[in-house]
This record gives structure tokens, sequence and C-alpha cells, in this order.
């Protein structure tokens, strides 16, 4: 597919996208058929010559859609919101288009910035304490994850590595996990016994009161229980808005009984609920966040945003990299230590001449390289990462890197 024919097909598809939100209340929400439904339609094997994309939009429509569940149907009351707009369409296209996978800073500036600056926003609009915020004295900040369950087994993880943190050795460090308990309410929801199975770690699923609600009295006699036997409170997950019944756990009285135990981490899971704390009147179930240490909702729920867009914040930023600390050359970077250019990873030096070379290339920006390292070389390393790299542009990268290595052996011979 060219520019042309791209254009042309594009203007297909939006045609298309606008019908079907035109038509969306006239669809069946669940969708009418049975397993396998879809096998006898499609062709056997791959196809071996390409189709029209009119060919390939009516297929949608007379093939896929009778197979979907609508989840955009106003009928549609299953599950959970999920969150979508034209906006958000428009953006979802433009990242596409982009494509940067913004993992460091160098590997996408504005990328990364702009993540860490509308979390800022995000967290003042849901009203977050300022140690939330990126732009606060401490190491606070928030990131973009695909779902709670993974905000809820990262807090999980970086709270056991917080409670193991005094262990000397691997040994040490065997013999103590096995004590460690997390708690949640019974009324949880599943991905948090998956985080405590994933995590090895024992947790307590705890009964809650009449309105479905985990107390800090329940969680008090729990966590005195362990401890008497010598096992070790280490994290709790809080939910704000249950999945079953939209229960809002107590998270003042369960902050309070806390506070009564050494290192024990508050996670805040409010990822059904949670877009409802932009309107200041329903921040109620919040009281009692300043003792939480990391906290998460979903965007992609309420506030019209395409799935996936959870967001997760963190108290301590460092106890997360503790905790996922790895460091692969090739994600090393020069701008590591800035805060504006938040990473999770430490640096550590290598070859000093390539490491000033590849410094070099990047600054004068004809080419973009990064490192990589095996049996203790650190060297350049070049990958054909673009569908436009043709021959000619992989001529241009030697010739600019040989170009600056003579550089900058000329220029140190000088020196010496």
């Amino acid at each position: 597919m060219n520019n042309k024919e791209f254009r042309s097909a594009a203007h297909e598809m939006i045609d298309y996208i606008v019908q079907y939100y035109d038509t969306i209340r006239d669809r069946r929400p669940l969708a009418a058929v049975e397993p396998g439904y879809l096998r006898p339609l499609m062709p056997s094997s791959a196809p071996t010559a390409p189709e029209s994309f009119s060919d390939i939009m009516n297929d949608v429509e007379r093939i896929i859609q009778p197979g979907m569940t609508q989840w955009m149907s106003p009928h549609f009351h299953a599950y959970f919101p999920s969150g979508n707009s034209l906006p958000s369409l428009l953006g979802d296209m433009l990242c596409g288009a982009l494509t940067c996978v913004g993992f460091t800073w160098e590997a996408s500036p504005a990328c990364t910035e702009l993540e860490v600056i509308m979390l800022d926003w995000l967290a003042q609009l849901i009203g977050l304490p300022d140690y939330f915020l990126a732009t606060s004295p401490g190491s606070g900040g928030g990131v973009i994850l695909s779902t709670a369950s993974e905000a809820t087994l990262i807090a999980m993880l970086a709270a056991k590595q917080r409670a193991l943190k005094d262990c000397v050795g691997h040994q040490e460090k065997a013999k103590k996990a096995p004590l460690l308990v997390a708690y949640a309410s019974e009324m949880s929801h599943s991905s948090v016994e998956r985080a405590g199975l994933l995590s090895s770690v024992q947790l307590r699923l705890l009964p809650t009161d009449d309105t479905f609600a985990l107390r800090g009295a329940a969680l008090a006699s729990a966590m005195k229980h362990d401890a008497e036997l010598g096992l070790i409170p280490f994290c709790v997950i809080v939910t704000l808005g249950t999945t079953a019944s939209c229960a809002f756990d107590s998270l003042q009285e369960i902050g309070e009984v806390c506070r009564g135990y050494s290192d024990v981490w508050i996670h805040v899971d409010a990822a059904y609920a949670g877009a409802a704390f932009v309107c200041e009147e329903f921040r109620g179930p919040m009281k009692g966040v300043h003792m939480a240490d990391s906290f998460n909702f979903n965007p992609h729920k309420w506030l019209l945003v395409n799935f996936d867009c959870s967001t997760m914040w963190i108290r301590k930023s460092e106890e997360v990299v503790d905790a996922f600390r790895v460091d692969p050359i090739y994600l090393r970077r020069q701008h590591q230590a800035n805060p504006e250019a938040p990473d999770y990873r430490v640096v550590h030096d290598g070859n000093a001449f390539n490491k000033r070379l590849l410094k070099r290339l990047n600054k004068e920006g004809d080419i973009h390289l990064v490192a990589s390292e095996a049996r203790g070389v650190y060297f350049l390393r070049v990958a054909v990462c673009s569908r436009f790299t043709e021959s000619e542009d992989m001529e241009f990268a030697w010739r600019t890197i040989e170009r600056t290595t003579s550089a900058m052996l000329a220029e140190e011979q000088r020196d010496e």
C-alpha cells in the first residue's frame, strides 16, 4: 500500500467508523453466534494474493461484526465501561503513525516528557497528594500501564523488595520471604490473588462489612494474629470501587492500622471507580490517601480514553527501581540522572572511546544508535529499524561512523 492508496483506504475506514457509531444503537449488544462460528467463514490457509481494501471492509461487516460483542452499544451493561471517543481514536491514529516506543527518554524525549507532565495533570485532577507528582521535592511520579492487574503486581513486588531490603544474601531472603503476608478484601479483584501467587507471598482475603467494604477492625485482627505467629505483614491492597459491587474499602481506617507496623505498603486499587474522583464531591472515599504508597485507576473506563490506559502513581519511585532493576547496555542513556528524563535504571562505564563516539554520533544527529556489550566488549549496535531504509542509507550510516571515528582519533592524537 502506497501513500495514495493509504489515503483512500483511510477515508473509507473513517466513513465506516462514523457509520458504525451512527448505527450502534441498532446492533445487538451480545453476539448471537456459537463457538467456532468463524472458521468455516474463513479460508483454510493464508491467502497468497491481496484483496482490495473495500473487500476487506465488506468482510468486516459480513463476517466479523456478527461475532462482535458491542461494548459501545448503549444497551451494553456488562463488565465495565470501555472508554472511547472520537478524539481518542485520532490520538491512536497519530500514535500508530509515529510509532515511537518510549521506554527511555532518548528513545523518544517528547513521548517520555509528555507522559510525565500528563500524569501530573491527571494526579492533580483527581486530587492525589503532591508527593505523587513528578514535580514534587521527592521521587514520586506516575506512569501509564496496560491494566490495573499490572499495577497491583508491581506494587506487591515493590512492597516485597522493601520488606526484604535488610536481608543479606539470597539465603536470608529465602528464609524471610515465606513469612511475608499481604492483605486485601474478599471482594477485591481476582488480579489481587493472582499478584500474590506471582509474588510468591501469602495473601489473606479478609471479610467485609454489610456494605462489602474492608474495615480497619478486620485488618487489625488479621495482622495482629499473623504477627503473633511470627509472620510479617508487608502489603495491603485497598480497593476503592470493587468490580463486584462498587464497594469502597475504608482507606482511612486501614491506613491507621498500618501505621502500627513497620514498612507496610498500601496500594490503592481505584481501577473501577477512580475516575469519579475528578469531581471533588465524590472524593469522600479517598480520605486517608495521604498514607498510600501507590495509587492506580483506569482512565480507559470512564474518561473516554481508548483501551489500554491504566495509570499508576508511586510515592518513592526508587522502590520500584530496586524491585525491577535491569540494565541492558542498549537501554543506557546520556541523561540517565536527569529528573526530567525518568527511566528507572542506573548507568555503568564501558569502553571509553566507543562511549564517547556513541555520544558524539547521537549529538550530531545524522544517525541514531545505541550500544551493546558482549563478553566485556562495548560496541556500537546498528539495527535496520525502518521499512524506509535502503542500501544507500546503510552506506550513509557507515560513512558517518567512519568519518566521526577518524575525526575523534585525529583530535586525540593532537591532544597527546
